[in-house]
């Protein structure tokens, strides 16, 4: 079970990194609804090397939870796997829960294209990613 849950989490990283890598690039698809807006703006725009820099930590925690799972043992010591994993499992946790003004399950701004996708996808997505990946942690150790 440990490696069907790492094959799905990885996947989904790996998808959200690609993405990621498309609009470093200049992709549009998505975008509307890819960063939080206030009247009608984002409250950021990123730049393409901090866009590439997503990409790349998000490709780098699809192949650690390959690694957690048990698949491969190449980059990290078991004892960062363990370690790692509980980091990651409450990084997407705290994601989900959010920062309650613009993002997150517990958000006061709400009406935008990014605040119904947070609400619908983002949001549960990084909770049940985080549940998984906490999961393995405990797994493994």
């Amino acid at each position: 079970m440990i490696i069907v849950c790492s094959l799905f989490v990885s996947f989904v990283l790996a998808a959200v990194s690609g993405l990621h890598v498309y609009w470093c690039f200049g992709g549009t698809w998505g975008g509307r609804a890819a960063l939080p807006t206030t009247e009608g703006r984002p409250l950021f725009t990123p730049r393409p090397f901090e866009v590439a820099a997503v990409a790349l930590l998000l490709a780098a925690a699809a192949w650690f939870t390959l690694e957690l799972g048990g698949l491969f043992a190449v980059l990290f010591p078991p004892g960062m796997l363990v370690w790692g994993g509980w980091a990651l499992g409450v990084i997407f946790i705290l994601r989900g829960i959010g920062e309650f003004r613009y993002l997150g399950l517990f958000k006061t701004k709400k009406g935008t294209a990014f605040a119904r996708m947070d609400t619908v996808l983002y949001s549960p997505l990084c909770l049940l990613l985080g549940a998984a990946v906490l999961w393995m942690a405990v797994a493994r150790a």
